[in-house]
């Protein structure tokens, strides 16, 4: 088993644990919605990206395929 021949002194111990620090995520605010969202991201409340809605799109809207409910 090893054991640490001398005892780590108090600034050796810091800069050691100096590059252990936990970053803040970054943020990035739409500027139509004002909404905060991961750069690079859908935004999960608005499902937006890039200024195109790419989520939440109304399939109604779009609907060209399948079975026509018409009733004659």
């Amino acid at each position: 088993m090893a054991v640490p021949k001398r005892r780590v002194c108090h600034g050796r111990k810091k800069r050691r644990q100096s590059h252990q620090a936990l970053a803040a995520p970054a943020l990035a605010v739409d500027k139509s919605t004002k909404s905060v969202h991961r750069p690079h991201h859908v935004d999960l409340k608005t499902g937006l990206y890039g200024g195109r809605q790419v989520l939440f799109k109304d399939d109604a809207a779009g609907d060209t395929g399948g079975a026509s409910t018409d009733t004659k």
